[in-house]
């Protein structure tokens, strides 16, 4: 059974799904997710992957990809940041090498539809597809990531040792976070189709068998240092405290270059009163978690004015773009930063467009959404490029 992004979860959440080795989605998520690792045998069977390593170099080569070719020579890690030149291909040698690409998913409509057989886990927290290249013997080396991730096996094999241990020393002065001592304690090798998970500091070495190329789907995991640095940031335009410091009953000091206890009290005062509600956070992470990453480029549509787009999106229907993310809380959507709230008689459509990236034409063709105001809004993202014509 393949996973459905427009099913309910009630029908869902016992039913088996081939993608997790024939476990329920509850069973996945009360025994695995965040807890241990899974290997699932022909998770997609017949999977050979996307796309070509030439391909993939050639994705490397662009100035929206972020990429990164992983070497290690005499013992020594050295990592290089894309865009690359098509040439610095041409120079690497026989092994010892890896390219990592960023954000497949965004450039490749394949690696879009992949990513939606994981929507069994939020879109709030899914980050991207990333695909990795490495010949005979090739890797990154043994690390331990921060975040969960599922590992699918494109071309080729991929022998994957990993460690539970709790020694998470790191190689000094390593460009890569880089085990010092990394003990195996299971070891596979993948084959076209199947797929590793790992939760967060799960310790693992991937290595190479000839040519292979694996497929990563990684979930984002912010830590709480980074949340509350962003939230305060966010804060900073919605904060209103009225007042301004004063001491009219100051008094002379011993110490003029000290900072008085008066002083630190009324500021501390006036810092108390900071507050924020249920609201503000959600509107936080609505921004935060949509916002899209600063090398994201949107292409621009075609010039339709908005009687013309109107009259495809009777025949076609309309589509997320892959870089899109919207996501959404009751009655209050956002897209790619920005927030919206809906009227309760469009609830189902924007519910059914953010869970499922697309809609059909029947929603634009039996007058169901003749609002002007959000067809307005349709032809605005689809003239930015956050949408289009399906």
């Amino acid at each position: 059974m393949r996973y459905d992004a427009g099913m309910k979860n009630d029908s869902l959440a016992n039913a088996p799904i081939a993608l997790l080795g024939g476990l329920s989605v509850e069973q996945f998520l009360n025994e695995y997710w965040q807890k241990k690792p899974l290997l699932v045998r022909q998770a997609i069977p017949g999977f050979k992957g996307l796309l070509s390593p030439d391909e993939l170099a050639g994705l490397a080569c662009e100035d929206d990809v972020q990429s990164r070719l992983v070497s290690i020579k005499k013992n020594r890690w050295q990592v290089e940041s894309g865009p690359f030149d098509e040439a610095r291909f041409n120079r690497l040698p026989e092994q010892d090498w890896t390219l990592l690409v960023q954000g497949v998913n965004h450039h490749l409509p394949e690696a879009a539809e992949l990513l939606q057989q994981f929507a069994f886990i939020p879109y709030a927290r899914l980050d991207d597809l990333m695909v990795s290249f490495a010949p005979d013997a090739g890797g990154v080396g043994p690390h331990f990531d921060s975040y969960d991730v599922f590992l699918l096996q494109g071309e080729g094999q991929r022998r994957w040792r990993i460690s539970e241990q709790d020694d998470l020393s790191l190689v000094p002065d390593a460009p890569l976070r880089i085990l010092q001592n990394f003990v195996t304690e299971q070891e596979w090798v993948l084959e076209p189709g199947d797929m590793l998970y790992l939760p967060p500091h799960v310790a693992h070495w991937g290595i190479a068998v000839g040519n292979a190329m694996t497929y990563s789907i990684g979930f984002r995991a912010p830590s709480a240092q980074e949340l509350a640095s962003e939230f305060l940031n966010f804060l900073q335009d919605r904060l209103k405290l009225t007042g301004m410091y004063a001491d009219p009953g100051l008094q002379q000091q011993v110490h003029p270059a000290e900072i008085g206890k008066e002083m630190l009290e009324q500021v501390a005062g006036m810092l108390n009163r900071i507050r924020w509600q249920s609201e503000d956070v959600t509107a936080f992470l609505g921004h935060y978690l949509s916002e899209p990453k600063p090398h994201i480029v949107f292409d621009a549509a075609d010039d339709l004015d908005e009687t013309e787009f109107q009259e495809l999106l009777t025949e076609q229907g309309l589509a997320l773009d892959a870089k899109t993310q919207m996501l959404f809380h009751g009655h209050t959507f956002f897209i790619n930063g920005e927030q919206f709230d809906v009227p309760a008689a469009q609830l189902a459509f924007w519910t059914q467009f953010a869970n499922q990236r697309q809609v059909g034409p029947e929603w634009f063709d039996d007058g169901q959404l003749q609002d002007e105001a959000l067809l307005q809004r349709l032809h605005d993202w689809y003239q930015a490029g956050y949408v289009w014509i399906d």
